[in-house]
């Protein structure tokens, strides 16, 4: 990411500079804004890649004598399926009908988004952390997992279960 972060620090530094340049000469605030906006944007995501960059170490896209195969395998967690998205988009609706009816609609779609991007974010958070308290149907199946199927020659070695769980 080492790459990808100088690319963005490279347009940061691009938009500061035609931001300066433009609100200077021209003296008028909705072009500086948009560009100093997008001066912080691009910094926004030159940041991020940094931080990743420095967390994660050189890729394999990042060496020069990096292959193909030096990529392979597992990439991240990618979750199956989400009922977030949708209630984010419902809430997006509110907020947006409460901007045409009145301040109370807006601030209750405010919070629903909040809600949704919260649950959206957070859905996720505790996986592969082992709590104490694991549900009954948990524990159930791991101990399943590990038994013998029933009829089963317990003196052949085998101790994979041909059961489904």
């Amino acid at each position: 990411m080492r790459t990808e972060s100088r690319l963005f620090t490279g347009v940061a530094v691009f938009f500061g500079a035609e931001a300066a340049l433009y609100g200077w000469w021209s003296r008028e605030p909705a072009g500086t804004a948009a560009l100093v906006l997008a001066f912080l944007m691009a910094s926004l995501v030159a940041f991020f890649l940094r931080v990743q960059y420095r967390k994660r170490g050189l890729r394999a896209q990042d060496r020069g004598e990096g292959e193909v195969v030096d990529t392979a395998g597992p990439l991240d967690f990618f979750p199956p399926r989400s009922a977030w998205p949708i209630s984010i988009a419902l809430a997006a609706v509110v907020l947006a009908f409460g901007i045409v009816f009145g301040l109370w609609l807006a601030l209750i779609g405010f919070g629903l988004l909040a809600m949704g991007v919260g649950g959206l974010v957070f859905q996720y958070a505790d996986r592969g952390v082992q709590r104490s308290g694991s549900p009954e149907w948990a524990s159930r199946s791991a101990a399943s997992a590990r038994a013998v199927a029933p009829g089963a020659d317990s003196r052949s070695g085998s101790s994979t279960s041909t059961r489904s769980p």
